[in-house]
C-alpha cells in the first residue's frame, strides 16, 4: 500500500488515513473492520455508485444528490478525523 506522506514527515495522520486498508478490508468482506478503519467508506461506496449510475442515467435533481452526498462524506470525514485526533493526543 502507498504510504501517507503527511504522516511519514510530520508524524500526523491525514484525513485519507486508513482508506486504503478499509478499501482492501471491504473487498474482502470484513465489512465492520473496514467501518472500524474508515467510517465514511460506505458513504464514498454510495458517492462514487451514484456518480458511475449518472454517468449513464441523469436524474432530475442529481446535482443536488451529488452536492448532498459530497457534503455528507466531508462532515463523516471531517467528524472521523476530529475524534481520531482527539484520541490520539489524550
Amino acid at each position: 500500500m502507498l504510504p501517507c506522506l503527511n504522516k511519514t514527515v510530520l508524524g500526523v495522520e491525514c484525513t485519507g488515513c486508513g482508506g486504503q486498508r478499509a478499501a482492501l478490508l471491504l473487498f474482502q468482506g470484513e465489512f465492520k473492520e473496514a467501518f472500524v478503519m474508515y467510517p465514511a467508506i460506505y458513504s464514498l461506496v454510495v458517492l462514487f455508485g451514484f456518480l458511475i449510475i449518472n454517468l449513464f442515467i441523469k436524474f432530475k435533481y442529481d446535482y443536488n444528490i451529488k452536492i448532498g452526498l459530497i457534503i455528507f462524506n466531508a462532515v463523516i470525514i471531517a467528524g472521523a478525523y476530529i475524534i481520531k485526533m482527539i484520541n490520539t493526543f489524550n
